[in-house]
């Protein structure tokens, strides 16, 4: 059970990490390991691409804390 909860915890800290890169700044672009977010989402999906990088940031952050505690509560 700690196993599965340490592989979740490890995999959702890289999602949160990867995530975080390439999402854009307030005052400047992201670029993630030199490709700009304009080749990977297109040029005029910049609202939905927000919104979706968001999103799936929650998610894996709420995963994270979630395994987190709840490994810290079997320990």
């Amino acid at each position: 059970m700690t196993t599965v909860l340490y592989i979740i915890v490890f995999l959702s800290a890289l999602a949160l990490i990867a995530l975080m890169m390439i999402q854009e700044g307030a005052d400047q672009n992201s670029v993630l390991m030199g490709v700009p977010p304009e080749v990977l989402w297109g040029r005029n999906k910049s609202a939905s691409r927000d919104a979706t990088l968001k999103r799936m940031t929650v998610i894996s952050a709420v995963v994270f804390f979630v395994s987190t505690l709840i490994l810290a509560a079997i320990s």
